[in-house]
């Protein structure tokens, strides 16, 4: 009471001040005698002045009596804020601390609520310039009370987990929540709140805060932000979020959870209901609006809404059936597009054709990109060979020049030299006849040697080798690779055998399929459910034929005669002998009923390739029980003991049989290469076509180059005053052309380039038309492809070989069929790989540093971002097209009753239509305490469909529309 006079005569003046306000005279005064006196003087305006309080509120408060207005004035002064606005923020920011400890958090939160609740009054009730200081740039208010709503719902690290938990058996939530209100209450805060990119998000986010009371304050914020202009995209822009962020299957998923759940608070089911009777209902746009309908129709809406009993909450229910909109008005204008419909069936037909054959164009053009590769390569060889043959032409042509001009000169000796050898040749045989004349005859000289033999032919080549004569014997066979190494098998004993009854085992009459289940062991039974349980007594009052019968596993030979058998056990031999591992033995037991053959017919089939005996997927299982070393020896070791192969179980003679088989892992090596070839040919080439394609294509587009030429001549006019210019960009740049935004962050600089492109070169738009496969080069792994080509060709190696050592039709087959197949793969694969660096270069990368996995998905973003931007452009025209339309039919109507009159059958399409793409919802246009009176109207007047029209019941009103709309 006393810092209340003295504010008085602070405001009033102590001069002026009455004796009556003195304190000590007030203590002897009687209340209702001060009470009088104090209003004579109107100190009750000075403090209604200072509380920034409406026209509709002043005239509310005006009317209230004497006693009631000094309440009033009691809970001004108690509550009145005395702080700044800066000191919340720092008190804000403090709960936000990161390296504050559990215990001193702990400590703060006690404070944090009634700090949040005198925050909440000073937003409420100071003056406009005490919250614009509070939402200034310096203090940043709103970011700081966000930031805090969001830590009180979530964490991130497991620190500020538990803070947050602290924070939420608070009312921090609520009490941020109000706040946020009072901010939007003011025109200024809530221009701002809804310009804030994650205020509304966090509003939104707070429905999951288990207060019923919070979650109800929230739907009535949410639903007035509805009526107001842009709001509602802002709302479902909000709940989409919502739905990232808690993983919905579908928007307004958790709404609607909290709605069937909370039966028990009304107040929250009835803010719920007028929630999304707006939501829905407050757009005019009919497809939409339907579109809304139907989200929660699919979530049990209106299921729903037939068992509840509530009378308040059957307002609202009423109030959103009354508003729910039939599209069966719409049939009629839906039949009559049954000629429109079947002529869209022809043209997706005609789509799908054409999509055949551009696929088959773009088969040839891969083809024929590669063929022009080769031929340039080609040329460019010839160029470089006629280039060193006319230097080495010049270079003869001047040797022989020199070589004449040498013999020339040497000529005359020569001939003199020739004279004298001719004249000695003369005298020789002159002298050689005197001799003969003078001493008889010589015998005569022996015959020449006979020529060389001739060289003998060259061998012939490898196709040859299929088509010719047997070739000589072969070396002999190579000797088996060594095989890995076994672990002898090991055996387990349990030392709580002895306690356990064993138990014997079921002989049945087919095979019957496994249970992969996970049993215990004897030593665990002990003090167990099964402990006491007698599964062979069951067996007993079961018809256990009917269930052979019924899970019987398939290719089953006769059924088994169990007495027969059961005579026969005692004369059968001791068990068999197992010399592999046993766990090894057993997986081999089940590799083999796969097949289905016996061991002589799979061993017949490995040694002659026959991939129609078994299949390739049984051989890929068969290679993980190639024989080991230690297994090899000891099966060799009991041949050489003589002993019984009978006595051996299945899986050693089949595997002594195996293991007979010469060079057996190399034969399983082309077994199973040969299975896979024609499937790992057919995956490979499309991947290796991709990569051509869209190499060939993005180097030699010349509008794609363009649209980089603007790109680069826009980049320096931004950056040469600060960088310089550059003559080039890497590729990742053209990602950052979605984050440059313009200053009023509504335009990305992509956007300006497609708007360029669109106004100034528009025979370049469509550039991406000329980049092919370039989304399906950008999930190849290049890398990959070539050693799976790699693999192939040492597979066909591999076969080669073999074929060589063994002439088989089976690979004689295969291999004429395939190798043409695997050299085109091959070549293909090298045009791949020179295509991709030769594009990678263009761009001024490397391909060590940018495989296609990177190159590729930048221009896939690029072009992404392109067509989205030209869409987004495109709506907006037909957008302005249509209101254009819309208003050109509104100015005919108004001039032309006759044609309204025609329209009236179809009244409610007309109004929707001549209305949709304006948003008729009330505006904010700048009067205090809008958001409020929205509120409380709401809570008076169920929301109808009309209420977002002109002639709505609640928008009419003369307190609402003309003083804050």
């Amino acid at each position: 009471m006393k810092s209340l006079l003295l504010r008085v005569e602070g405001i009033l003046g102590s001069a002026e001040l009455p004796w009556f306000l003195s304190l000590q005279i007030l203590n002897t005064m009687g209340r209702i005698t001060y009470l009088e006196s104090l209003f004579k003087i109107n100190i009750f305006f000075v403090f209604q002045n200072s509380m920034n309080l409406p026209p509709d509120k002043v005239r509310l408060l005006r009317s209230y009596d004497n006693e009631k207005k000094w309440e009033l004035i009691c809970d001004q002064e108690r509550f009145q804020v005395k702080n700044p606005p800066h000191t919340y923020i720092q008190k804000l920011r403090g709960f936000l601390d990161p390296a504050v400890t559990r215990k001193k958090f702990r400590r703060r939160v006690q404070e944090s609520t009634q700090m949040l609740r005198e925050l909440e009054i000073s937003l409420r009730t100071n003056h406009i310039g005490w919250v614009r200081e509070f939402l200034n740039e310096e203090n940043r208010g709103l970011d700081v009370l966000v930031e805090y709503l969001s830590f009180a719902q979530y964490a991130v690290t497991r620190r500020t987990l538990k803070n947050s938990r602290l924070v939420c058996k608070k009312d921090d939530v609520h009490v941020c929540i109000m706040c946020l209100r009072a901010i939007m209450n003011y025109q200024y805060g809530f221009n701002m709140v809804m310009s804030h990119p994650h205020a509304v998000n966090e509003i939104a986010l707070s429905l999951n805060n288990r207060n019923p009371r919070t979650k109800a304050l929230v739907l009535e914020l949410l639903a007035a932000v509805c009526l107001v202009r842009g709001g509602h995209e802002i709302i479902l822009s909000a709940f989409d979020n919502f739905k990232t962020v808690c993983s919905e299957s579908m928007r307004f998923e958790k709404l609607m959870e909290h709605f069937k759940n909370e039966d028990d608070n009304i107040d929250f089911l009835v803010a719920c209901m007028q929630f999304i009777n707006i939501v829905v209902h407050s757009v005019e746009d009919m497809n939409f609006r339907v579109h809304l309908q139907y989200d929660f129709t699919k979530l049990n809406l209106d299921e729903h809404l037939e068992h509840t009993e509530s009378d308040r909450l059957q307002v609202q229910i009423q109030a959103y059936l009354d508003n729910v909109f039939d599209v069966g008005t719409l049939l009629e204008d839906a039949e009559t597009k049954t000629a429109a419909l079947e002529r869209v069936e022809e043209l997706e037909e005609s789509l799908k054709r054409l999509l055949d054959v551009e696929n088959e164009a773009m088969l040839k053009i891969v083809e024929l990109e590669k063929q022009l590769m080769q031929t340039n390569k080609e040329l460019d060889h010839l160029r470089e060979v006629y280039a060193s043959a006319n230097s080495q032409v010049h270079t003869l042509r001047r040797m022989v020049r020199e070589k004449d001009q040498t013999i020339r000169l040497s000529a005359r000796p020569i001939r003199t030299l020739l004279q004298l050898l001719v004249l000695k040749v003369s005298l020789l045989k002159t002298f050689l006849s005197l001799l003969l004349v003078s001493n008889g005859p010589y015998p005569a000289p022996p015959p020449p040697a006979p020529p060389p033999p001739p060289p003998p032919p060259p061998p012939p080549c490898r196709t040859s080798e299929l088509s010719s004569v047997p070739m000589p014997p072969p070396p002999p066979p190579v000797a088996p690779p060594l095989p890995g190494s076994g672990g002898s098998p090991t055996v387990i004993f349990n030392s709580g055998l002895a306690a356990v009854k064993i138990k014997k085992p079921i002989q049945t009459k087919f095979r019957m399929p496994v249970l992969n289940w996970v049993a215990l062991k004897p030593s665990q039974i002990n003090g167990t459910v099964f402990n006491d349980i007698d599964d062979e007594a069951i067996l007993h009052d079961l018809n256990m034929e009917e269930f052979e019968e019924l899970f019987k596993t398939k290719a089953q030979g006769p059924a088994v005669d169990l007495t027969l058998s059961r005579q026969k056990v005692p004369q059968k031999a001791p068990s068999k002998v197992s010399l592999l591992e046993a766990n090894r033995a057993k997986n081999l037991a089940i590799t083999l009923r796969k097949a289905g053959q016996g061991p002589e017919f799979i061993c017949r089939a490995i040694q002659t390739f026959d991939l129609r005996t078994v299949r390739v997927d049984f051989v890929e299982c068969l290679t993980r029980f190639l024989p080991t070393e230690a297994e090899v020896k000891l099966l060799r070791q009991y041949e050489r003991d003589r002993k019984p192969p009978e006595a051996l179980s299945d899986e050693d003679r089949f595997m002594m049989q195996f293991s007979r088989i010469e060079r057996l892992s190399q034969r399983m090596s082309i077994m199973t290469f040969m299975g896979n070839f024609s499937d790992n040919v057919q995956m490979l080439t499309p991947q290796l076509h991709a990569i051509i394609a869209a190499s060939v294509s993005i180097k030699s587009s010349q509008k794609l180059k363009k649209i980089l030429e603007i790109i680069l001549a826009l980049g320096n006019y931004m950056n040469s005053s600060k960088r310089g210019a550059v003559y080039g960009f890497k590729l990742q740049s053209l990602d950052l052309l979605l984050e440059t935004k313009s200053t009023d962050r509504k335009q990305t600089l992509l956007n300006y380039i497609s708007n360029v492109v669109k106004e100034k070169y528009s025979a370049v738009s469509l550039f991406y038309n000329e980049l092919h496969y370039v989304d399906k080069a950008a999930a190849v792994s290049l890398e990959n492809v070539l050693c799976d080509v790699k693999e192939l060709q040492r597979g066909m190696e591999l076969t080669w070989r073999e074929f060589s050592v063994q002439h088989n039709a089976t690979l004689k087959d295969f291999i004429s069929r395939n190798e043409s197949r695997l050299n085109k793969l091959q070549e293909d694969a090298r045009i791949a790989q020179d295509a991709f660096e030769d594009v990678v270069k263009f761009f001024g990368e490397s391909s060590k540093t940018m495989p296609p996995s990177v190159f590729f998905p930048i221009f896939v973003r690029f072009i992404k971002a392109y067509r989205e931007n030209e869409h987004r452009r495109r709506q907006e025209q037909m957008l302005l097209e249509k209101l254009e339309q819309e208003e050109q039919r509104d100015e005919e109507e108004t001039k032309s009753p006759s044609h309204r009159g025609k329209r009236q059958q179809q009244e409610l399409i007309t109004e929707l239509r001549r209305r949709q793409g304006k948003d008729s919802r009330h505006v904010y246009e700048g009067k205090d305490g809008a958001i409020e009176d929205i509120i409380t109207a709401l809570k008076t007047v169920p929301f109808t469909a009309r209420s977002a029209k002109r002639s709505s019941r609640f928008f009419c009103d003369p307190a609402h529309t003309e003083e804050h709309y």
